[in-house]
């Protein structure tokens, strides 16, 4: 019978940050700079269009843990890296994702709006860049480098979860501790589960005040757990049957929704505790102190920064 922990998996970061002591193994596979990992939100997306080869590139440049991305198909079932169900935003189109065949999708245009939107990190060679597949991505960086992949909009992208699971073991990225698959819906993380328990998985969480009213009591998106306030050992246990960590937003808008004690509650359940998206620098630092185990940021340069002084 194979253990949900039986190969390196978050947990032993906590272990780390709480001054406990984790085998060298592990220590050096979960977080070679430090005990924060440093996840690189779409890529290095503040300095290059999201989830394009340029951003993930830079990434690893800037020397991040983890590369972030967000899977869906195409129409014609290929795995390719996009965050929304529709390719309005980031490229010269219009449309659904899922509309589009490959050949069709990198033929559009997926670095210009990043110029317009960013003049002063602009790049002439960020100009027709093209969305890129799972396979080139991985196939570019090894199985050396980290991947931490969502399994994006699964009722929008049926099929989406299996495909994604005979990818990432057809690539070793399993046995080369290489893989952590992440989404807000539980089921497909529970599917990802029962196919395969060697492979990590996040349970992610939003929260939100109910109706979306300010000074409303706060929620969770997919009702995944009860607000932050009032979460117990008992709801986290649930998700510790399948997960090994939490990745959750720090603010809504201008709302805190969690705090120190949040940390605190996911840390003792032997969970993870990943934040998303931080660029402020002095955020980082409160999470640092706090003791979060990693933070999703568009800067992976400005957490790595964050972390030496501390």
């Amino acid at each position: 019978m194979v253990m949900k922990h039986s190969r390196p998996g978050l947990p032993a970061l906590a272990l780390l940050a709480a001054g406990l002591t984790a085998t060298p193994a592990l220590a050096d596979t979960l977080a070679p700079h430090g005990e924060i990992l440093n996840i690189a939100h779409r890529g290095a997306s503040g300095h290059a269009p999201e989830e394009t080869m340029p951003a993930y590139d830079k990434a690893v440049e800037l020397n991040a843990d983890w590369l972030e991305l967000d899977a869906q198909l195409t129409a014609d079932g290929h795995l390719v890296a996009f965050h929304d169900e529709s390719v309005d935003r980031t490229t010269n189109a219009e449309g659904p994702l899922s509309d589009y065949t490959l050949d069709e999708l990198q033929a559009l245009d997926a670095g210009t709006w990043f110029n317009e939107a960013n003049p002063y990190r602009a790049d002439p060679a960020f100009e027709g860049v093209s969305v890129p597949t799972l396979k080139q991505i991985v196939e570019t960086h090894g199985t050396d480098q980290k991947y931490y992949i969502e399994i994006k909009s699964p009722d929008a992208n049926p099929g989406l979860t299996e495909k994604l699971v005979k990818f990432v073991e057809k690539h070793g990225l399993v046995e080369s501790d290489s893989i952590v698959i992440q989404s807000f819906p539980q089921e497909p993380l529970k599917r990802v589960h029962e196919m395969n328990p060697d492979i990590p998985l996040v349970q992610l969480v939003w929260y939100h005040p109910k109706g979306y009213e300010a000074g409303a009591p706060l929620k969770e998106w997919k009702a995944v757990t009860p607000a932050p306030g009032e979460i117990t050992q008992a709801d986290l246990a649930k998700i510790d049957d399948y997960a090994i960590g939490i990745g959750t937003n720090m603010h809504y808008k201008d709302r805190r929704v969690i705090d120190e004690a949040f940390v605190n509650s996911v840390r003792e359940a032997g969970l993870g505790l990943h934040v998303y998206t931080i660029d402020s620098i002095a955020k980082m630092h409160r999470l640092i102190d706090w003791g979060a185990t990693g933070i999703f940021t568009n800067f992976p340069d400005r957490l790595s920064a964050a972390h030496d002084v501390r």
